[in-house]
């Protein structure tokens, strides 16, 4: 279909009703009117304060100008911290929407309430200047402070009464805060006691006076007999450490062998003694014990539990090295499973530790001699 109108006759009717003239009625526009925008709304945050605090604290920065002293002397409703009381003093000076509402509370308080709290506001410098100058010794009365009351009108709070003069400059006399007072020097006699003297007058019987904890007193027997213990298995090392091993010298051929010493190993620390025709090198371990324990010289984590031995066979000192690491004689490797003779002042060196090994020579030359 075509949304073009069909045009058709128009009957008579029709036509006499379009011939007649038409009387046109004026259509009034509407104004769109602009709606203005909405302020923007401050959303004030959730407030602790109340009527009486902000009047506190309005009072207490008038008189001293010092909000760290207002936080240290104001006695609020509730605990305040000194960024809290210094963010509400912006607050109640610089927005409106914080102020208005507070002050606004404010008024609802009675004139007693104000009263009470305006009396117990803090003291101007001002003010306590004046009850300064009142000498300590003149025993003013209360008629000497409603006239120092009446000369000073706009000095003094308004709310201020003559007692409370009276008890400020008591106040102030008992600190010695007035102009003809001196602070006295604190007389540091024999009768003060220090904290040392006081620890001399203590006895352990006094500190000791308490029933012993029968837990405690198990738990300390089991530790002390763990000590013992180990005590009698070091005592039991030192005596083979004295068979093998023998202190530092002041030199490398410093020291003599004995009839019962086949050799010896001269290290930097210690010395290792051959007793035996045959000793194993290597470290030793709760479950591995050997002849030379390299681990008293040095580091010596890289050598292997049994690194080697040193056989004394036919007149003749030989090493069989059976460790990973190579044990170098006189800068010559033997490698795993080989062996090496060992000659008179050689010296032996492993994963950076040297020792020279030393033959006594009168026992080895003496056993040779009985063979012959």
């Amino acid at each position: 279909r075509t949304s073009r109108s069909i045009k058709r006759k128009k009957f008579d009717d029709e036509v006499v009703e379009s011939s007649l003239p038409t009387k046109l009625i004026p259509v009034e526009r509407t104004r769109r009117v602009k709606r203005a925008p909405n302020p923007k709304q401050v959303t004030l945050p959730h407030t602790k304060w109340s009527a009486k605090d902000d009047l506190k604290l309005i009072l207490a920065v008038q008189q001293c100008s010092d909000l760290a002293l207002v936080h240290k002397c104001v006695k609020f409703s509730q605990k305040l911290t000194y960024q809290e009381i210094e963010e509400r003093w912006y607050q109640l000076l610089y927005i409106p929407e914080v102020s208005g509402p507070a002050t606004a509370a404010i008024a609802t308080l009675t004139q007693e309430e104000k009263t009470a709290i305006e009396r117990k506001t803090l003291w101007s410098s001002k003010e306590e200047a004046i009850l300064q100058q009142v000498e300590a010794s003149s025993q003013p009365k209360l008629e000497f402070f409603v006239s120092l009351l009446h000369q000073h009108p706009l000095v003094f709070h308004p709310a201020r009464t003559p007692r409370d003069l009276m008890i400020q400059w008591e106040r102030l006399r008992q600190y010695s805060l007035l102009a003809d007072q001196t602070v006295q020097p604190l007389n540091l006699g024999d009768s003060v006691l220090n904290f040392s003297d006081v620890e001399e007058q203590l006895t352990d019987e006094e500190l000791l006076s308490e029933q012993p904890d029968p837990v405690l007193q198990n738990e300390l027997r089991k530790i002390d007999r763990r000590h013992k213990i180990e005590i009698r298995k070091l005592e039991d090392e030192i005596r083979q450490w004295h068979t093998m091993v023998g202190g530092p010298d002041n030199g490398p051929f410093s020291f003599d062998l004995d009839n019962e010493t086949y050799a010896a190993l001269r290290g930097r620390l210690v010395r290792y003694l051959m007793r035996s025709k045959e000793i194993t090198l290597g470290r030793t371990t709760p479950t591995h014990q050997v002849d030379v324990d390299f681990s008293l010289e040095g580091p010596a984590w890289k050598i292997s539990l049994k690194q080697g031995i040193i056989k004394y066979h036919g007149g003749e000192f030989f090493l069989w090295n059976f460790g990973k690491r190579p044990i170098y004689i006189d800068g010559h490797p033997v490698i795993q499973g080989c062996h090496s003779k060992l000659h008179h002042h050689c010296v032996m060196e492993i994963c950076s530790l040297k020792f020279i090994f030393i033959i006594n020579k009168t026992l080895t030359e003496g056993k040779n001699n009985d063979k012959v």
